[in-house]
């Protein structure tokens, strides 16, 4: 199994994506915690995981994500049940607040800040230690629609999604002698609770975002099993040495990314002069 006595965190556990990553995670046989907001879905996937549960190799851990104070009760109550911590999963998110910047409410914007930038960035520090300990330490970050082109309506969930990649890839650098891997997932389009925050947005979110929303709905996304293949990679053995990337989970052919250019897959500005004399790789 690739990530055998693994102790791993996933934020967002109850979502569909770090619940997905959390069966996929069981399966190799990590021990996961999962954070989660919602009574309801975490009690689904109880019912659905119910024997990792019983054999006490699951385990679920209320979290306001906007706290500090939560997120550091969650890093020291994984550490002192476990061994310490291998793996760091920052599934949590929102694209909330939606709409035109100009019409949104302050503590909106400052929410949707501290769900999807704040909260991950913290989870990182307070984590560091024990990856670092760890000897082999990963995180695993996502970006998301708006981080790499402009997309009206979701600005406070674009410009965020842009940072966590920017700071995933500098962090990448600071601990690489800690033998730290920091990567950033791009999932695609996947029937999510961020669906149903499009849909109930309604107008807000704008025509092409409600008409996409509701074709994702109807089957036309990705599968979240094609982000837990990748989080399974990058969480084991077999990406080690591989950071500071930007991958996408549905299009780009990460199996063999070990084999690829070292500019590949980050966020880079084209620079003209070398691009026209053929030095970019």
């Amino acid at each position: 199994m690739k990530l055998e006595n693994k102790v791993a965190i996933i934020t967002g556990g109850s979502g569909g994506i770090g619940s997905e990553i959390a069966k996929s995670f069981l399966e190799e046989g990590a021990q996961v915690i999962i954070t989660y907001r919602s009574e309801e879905k975490v009690k689904k996937i109880l019912r659905d995981l119910k024997e990792h549960y019983k054999s006490g190799r699951l385990d679920c851990v209320p979290l306001d994500i906007t706290k500090e104070k939560e997120i550091k009760e969650v890093i020291e109550y994984v550490s002192e049940r476990n061994t310490g911590i291998d793996i760091l999963v920052n599934a949590a998110a929102t694209q909330l607040p939606i709409g035109e910047f100009k019409d949104l409410k302050t503590e909106d914007i400052l929410n949707g800040i501290q769900t999807n930038f704040t909260g991950t960035i913290l989870f990182c520090k307070y984590a560091l230690p024990y990856l670092t300990e760890s000897k082999n330490g990963k995180i695993i970050n996502f970006s998301g629609g708006g981080s790499l082109y402009p997309r009206p309506n979701f600005s406070i969930y674009g410009a965020m999604k842009t940072a966590i990649i920017r700071f995933s890839e500098t962090l990448a650098e600071e601990v690489r002698r800690y033998n730290i891997d920091i990567n950033v997932i791009a999932p695609g389009a996947i029937n999510t609770n961020m669906v149903d925050e499009i849909i109930k947005a309604g107008n807000l979110a704008g025509s092409n975002e409600l008409k996409k929303a509701k074709e994702i709905q109807q089957g036309n996304g990705n599968s979240p099993q094609v982000v837990a293949d990748l989080a399974v990679f990058l969480a084991s053995e077999e990406s080690k040495g591989i950071t500071g990337k930007l991958i996408s989970a549905p299009y780009d052919n990460w199996r063999s990314l070990n084999k690829e250019s070292s500019s590949l897959y980050t966020l880079r500005r084209i620079d003209g002069k070398n691009y026209f004399e053929g030095k970019n790789d």
